[in-house]
């Protein structure tokens, strides 16, 4: 009984992220007219979030492992309330957008201590428990889009800031009285490593934003100066990632093909299921004109078909195996993409005359139904290969999926503000993302295919 009610209290804390994730989403728009800027500007504020994360998801995942789950599942969770409450506060998009930072930094610590709690609390049942777990996600976004929309029609973008207070003090609460206390192990966090990537990326996805303003020489050469920034950071990190003691990226395991494989799909993922969700609302409401309440209420059918269908894919994922769910999952998510990308006029003679906010959200089901597919088995294929650091593995896996994202929203805002219109920009940020899912398939089957044969690709033992 106590293992269940230890489940429910970390799914707790993924289903607050959830909600605010999708309420973000719809806040954006609103954001971007409250403070008046642009719309790369405003992109910063989901950016910057997916950015930390980014950073702090393996160490994290490290920091999990050696002090313990139970410190830091609650020391991530004070931070996401602090960092809400300061983005509530905020009286500019500056301090929103370091407020957003500080919400990445706990953000950041709810997935791998979670997925470390449950694998520990349900070793039996590991693949089947992780994969409920994935299945529990969903239901903040199908609350978040509701209760986001409302919030910022009644009371404004604030609001779904100052909702995650009481409710994250709730799960505070349940996490100090139920989780196991656990024990500290000896390790080294490497927090250098972490940095050097966070620079590199903040850089590059800088240097990206800038050329939006990039009207003189001097503006250009700055932009240069970025980018060589980002490359040096780059190299930086992956010299330091091979001598480090306990590295937040193991190079020699990424090196190995299912490894390999399963983080560059994960890459792609992070762009066209991650990233560009988050700009679905604004997409909807400035090219279909529907309001902030419709705006999240689409979303609503993406994230029950995530729910139903990998809580089905999780109970046969023994007899499916871990490609086909992946594979099949992906092309769904990529004719989503392309489907968006279509003109309003031809996507409504598609839909047969529905309304745009019903055949939206149908696509958006699709798409659900395509990521409740792929999420359990791409999340369970290599933490099979290595168990023992699960916490880890699934810090480096969020760490891409993240990483992916923040990069591709950055350049979607540059897109839609380089294009003629904003339809037209995100026309050619879906096709893309469309080609890119597309192109993982060759990764896919570079991954295990299904729990049975995990030992034909398992790293060799070190010999002593």
């Amino acid at each position: 009984m106590v293992r269940y009610l230890i489940f429910t209290t970390v799914s707790l804390g993924l289903l607050l992220t959830g909600i605010a994730g999708t309420s973000i989403a719809i806040a954006l728009d609103a954001i971007r007219t409250s403070f008046g800027v642009s719309v790369v500007l405003a992109g910063w504020v989901v950016a910057a979030f997916q950015l930390t994360l980014t950073a702090s998801l393996p160490v994290v995942g490290k920091i999990s492992d050696v002090l313990g789950r139970r410190r830091t599942f609650m020391a991530c969770l004070v931070l996401y309330i602090v960092g809400s409450v300061m983005a509530a506060m905020a009286p500019s998009i500056w301090l929103l957008i370091a407020a957003r930072v500080i919400q990445g930094l706990g953000g950041g610590g709810f997935m791998p201590s979670a997925v470390g709690i449950v694998a520990e609390v349900f070793p039996q049942s590991r693949q089947r428990a992780i994969g409920f777990f994935t299945s529990i996600f969903p239901i903040g976004q199908i609350a978040g889009p509701v209760i986001g929309g409302w919030l910022i029609d009644s009371f404004g973008w604030t609001a779904i800031f100052w909702v995650n207070v009481p409710t994250g003090l709730f799960v505070l609460v349940l996490a100090w009285l139920l989780l196991p206390r656990g024990v500290r192990r000896e390790g080294h966090i490497d927090l250098f490593g972490a940095a050097l990537i966070a620079g590199s990326l903040g850089l590059f996805m800088g240097a990206l934003s800038f050329i939006a303003y990039a009207t003189t020489a001097k503006m250009w050469v700055m932009v240069g100066m970025l980018f060589a920034g980002a490359a040096a950071l780059t190299v930086v990190f992956l010299r330091h990632e091979a001598t480090a003691k306990s590295p937040i990226v193991d190079l020699e395991i990424l090196k190995r093909g299912p490894f390999l494989a399963a983080n560059i799909y994960n890459v792609v993922y992070g762009a066209g299921v991650i990233g560009i969700m988050s700009l679905i609302p604004l997409f909807a409401i400035n090219v279909y004109g529907i309001s902030y309440f419709d705006s999240g209420l689409i979303l609503v059918p993406r994230a029950i078909g995530v729910m139903v269908t990998s809580f089905i894919v999780s109970i046969l994922l023994m007899r499916l195996g871990y490609r086909w769910p992946i594979m099949i999952g992906t092309c769904l998510a990529a004719l989503s993409l392309f489907l968006f990308s279509l003109e309003p006029h031809q996507l409504m003679t598609l839909g047969g005359g529905l309304e745009s906010t019903t055949t939206l959200a149908l696509i958006l089901l699709v798409m659900g139904i395509g990521v409740g597919m792929a999420a359990p088995a791409s999340n369970n294929a290599c933490i099979e290969l290595m168990p023992e650091r699960a916490a880890t593995i699934t810090g480096i896996r969020g760490m891409c999926r993240q990483a992916g994202g923040a990069v591709s929203i950055t350049l979607a805002t540059l897109t839609l503000h380089e294009s003629a219109s904003i339809a037209s920009g995100f026309r050619l940020v879906f096709i893309a993302l469309a080609i890119a899912m597309l192109a993982t398939i060759p990764a896919i089957f570079a991954m295990p295919r299904s729990p049975t044969c995990i030992d034909e690709v398992k790293p060799a033992e070190p010999k002593p």
